[in-house]
């Protein structure tokens, strides 16, 4: 089930699911947080949105998340920030699940063109492999971005 919006009891939960994936770094960690907090403590006046993907039968069990916003400044683009689902879960179709609720969520939302930032390294291959299988373009790829050897790719997808 892919339910819209954070309870105040999805945070530590959620902190734990970034952290089990082991795929973010520390600094990633945080952003993440500092996004789930900014929610958290706004409410709807936040600028992120959130989806929340339980596993049947076992509500509160998160087995993955999604955040997007839309883009300050633009009449129709939004970001897509976070995909993040549990290990144990991956392979399920709830990455997949989650992103197809976010799309309809940006749509109706008046939203028309979603963008998505990675990284070049090769610990993203899986990431750009699963943009480009739902749909994604690469619109841009910005060497060095990050850091040496560390890229930006920006994908888009025009609803």
């Amino acid at each position: 089930m892919i339910r819209r919006g954070l309870n105040s009891g999805d945070r530590a939960p959620l902190e734990k699911l970034i952290r089990e994936t082991s795929f973010f770094n520390a600094e990633e960690v945080e952003v993440a947080l500092e996004l789930i907090d900014d929610r958290l403590a706004q409410g709807e006046a936040s600028h992120y949105r959130f989806l929340v993907a339980e596993t049947e039968g076992n509500e509160g069990n998160i087995a993955g998340y999604a955040c997007w916003g839309p883009i300050p400044g633009t009449l129709a683009s939004a970001d897509l920030y976070w995909i993040v689902v549990d290990p144990r879960h991956q392979g399920k179709g709830i990455g997949a699940a989650l992103l197809k609720d976010a799309e309809d969520w940006m749509a109706s939302s008046g939203r028309t063109r979603v963008y998505v930032e990675t990284s070049t390294r090769g610990q993203y291959d899986g990431t750009r492999r699963f943009y480009f299988a739902c749909g994604y373009d690469l619109a841009a790829e910005l060497d060095d971005f990050y850091g040496p050897g560390d890229g930006k790719a920006i994908f888009l997808k025009v609803l």
